[in-house]
């Protein structure tokens, strides 16, 4: 069952379990960190958002992971030391910008160079889950840009 929380809970939420790791092993019970539908500001359509784990020193990695209705999709985005995206259910796109739209299926694993402006979404009549994979640079892990038009979409 989704939650009514916000991003910004659902990731203060998750620091705060972060900073209380120590040296030895932890586990994060599923259903601990609760998901949160992606904001309109930098979805179009239905995203559902579960963060996974944050950064906890020495390494800078967070993840989370990502479930799209079908036609939804994240906006034109880059990330400051790239991404890796686990597809690990349904149908989905990612592309470049000036690239070429690219299908996405389960076991699919996509590197994005840092820096490098593209969405990923479900395709048009099939949702899609995936695993997304940052790290965290001087305080961020995503720069959002403007929403992907219908017309890029359907390109």
């Amino acid at each position: 069952m989704m939650s009514k929380f916000t991003i910004p809970t659902v990731l203060a939420l998750s620091l705060a379990a972060s900073s209380a790791w120590g040296q030895s092993m932890q586990i994060l019970p599923n259903g601990s960190r609760p998901s949160a539908s992606g904001p309109a500001s930098n979805f179009t359509g239905s995203a559902v958002v579960t963060p996974l784990f944050s950064a906890s020193p020495p390494t800078r990695a967070t993840g989370g992971q990502v479930t799209f209705a079908p036609s939804a999709r994240s906006n034109w985005h880059t990330h400051p030391a790239g991404q890796i995206l686990i597809v690990t259910s349904g149908v989905g796109w990612v592309q470049e910008w000036n690239g070429e739209k690219q299908q996405i299926k389960p076991g699919d694993v996509v590197w994005t160079p840092p820096g490098v402006k593209h969405w990923h979404g479900a395709s048009a009549t099939t949702g899609l889950t995936h695993i997304a994979i940052q790290e965290n640079v001087d305080g961020r892990n995503v720069d959002w840009l403007e929403p992907v038009t219908d017309d890029q979409y359907r390109r």
